[in-house]
């Protein structure tokens, strides 16, 4: 039952990007066509689920035993920085198209705050691995399931007739306050 509560709570209660707003870059960034989004909410359950493992591992076993605990952002960085170009060298070669569609913001995984936020939270909150496991996917979850509400809105939102200086970002962000506002809505649920 705890393993449930700690993914209803990542998806829903405290969404990583509606809630505590981390990972925004790709949010809107990848958010114009679904089938992007569920690209990259893919590759962001990939790395974001294999970093939290790692970084949980390098944490317990490295960090923590030899007292290198001010070592773990740059520790961290280089884990998750390894991991996304190995996605994207698997990506490159299992799916062209994907890869050609993510683009630049394949690489901007790198940087995705949202995953070295989950790693970093990870050991904040002291789970331990399973849980952490259950955390990352939890909130991998809460990341495609924004994401590609998001992406869905603005396809709507393109075959629409809006006014000319709301068009583009200015609406994303519009309905991107609308959904965190939504989402609001599940505080208190676990």
């Amino acid at each position: 039952m705890e393993y449930i509560l700690i993914i209803i709570s990542a998806i829903f209660v405290n969404n990583i990007v509606l809630a505590q707003f981390l990972g925004i870059c790709p949010f809107v960034g990848v958010s114009s066509k679904v089938k992007t989004a569920a690209g990259m909410s893919g590759a962001v359950l990939f790395v974001m689920t294999i970093a939290t493992i790692v970084t949980w591992l390098i944490q317990t076993y490295v960090l923590n035993k030899f007292g290198l605990q001010y070592m773990q952002t740059i520790a961290f960085i280089l884990v998750i920085a390894s991991l996304v170009q190995m996605v994207e060298i698997i990506l490159k070669k299992i799916s062209p198209s994907l890869y050609q569609a993510l683009g630049v913001f394949l690489p901007l995984i790198t940087t995705n705050c949202a995953i070295l936020g989950v790693a970093l939270l990870t050991v904040q909150k002291d789970f331990d691995l399973l849980q952490s496991v259950f955390f990352a996917i939890g909130n991998a979850g809460g990341f495609a399931l924004a994401l590609i509400l998001f992406a869905g809105i603005r396809e709507h939102l393109d075959l629409m007739k809006v006014p000319k200086g709301m068009r583009g970002v200015p609406a994303a962000l519009v309905v991107a306050g609308i959904l965190a506002l939504a989402f609001m809505g599940f505080a208190g649920l676990v």
